[in-house]
């Protein structure tokens, strides 16, 4: 891949790895450093890229499989709770701040299959193809993340 190719996949990407790594990770700082390793694991790939939807997957893949290697590291065995946490993101309403702290208090499997589904709006087939699991997986683990965003939530939550 070229410089301006990687430029290119950088500044389009970054966001979409950031979010995938935050809502797996957990933390902010980790969520950075796995976009750095997931963007260096692109400079030093040879292989080409079939289009955008191509490069866009593999590194989707790539940041699911970085993470979920992160978590099962002896380092992040030795965490912090979520009020610990030095930095959260800031919202415009009480109501989104909510809704982030819940989902954040999920199980990965949970966060992951949220992230995929409803910010990079993948469907349920291309996000069991990724994570290695079948649709149907992808279902329940849907399913069961609304429910638990439901009973902790009560009736603020409404999904759409």
């Amino acid at each position: 891949m070229d410089k301006a190719c990687f430029t290119a996949a950088v500044e389009r990407y970054q966001s979409m790895v950031y979010r995938t790594a935050l809502h797996t990770l957990g933390s902010p700082q980790d969520a950075d450093d796995a976009v750095q390793e997931v963007f260096l694991r692109l400079f030093r790939h040879r292989g080409a890229f079939d289009g955008e939807e191509h490069l866009r997957r593999w590194l989707l893949r790539v940041a699911v499989n970085y993470c979920r290697d992160l978590l099962k590291s002896p380092w992040r065995r030795r965490r912090i709770s979520m009020e610990e946490l030095p930095e959260t993101p800031v919202f415009d309403r009480p109501e989104q701040a909510a809704l982030y702290r819940e989902v954040m208090a999920l199980p990965e499997k949970y966060r992951t299959v949220l992230n995929l589904f409803y910010y990079e709006e993948l469907g349920v087939r291309e996000i069991g193809e990724l994570l290695g699991v079948e649709p149907s997986t992808v279902t329940t683990r849907l399913a069961r993340a609304r429910r638990r965003l439901k009973e902790r939530l009560g009736e603020d939550w409404q999904d759409e």
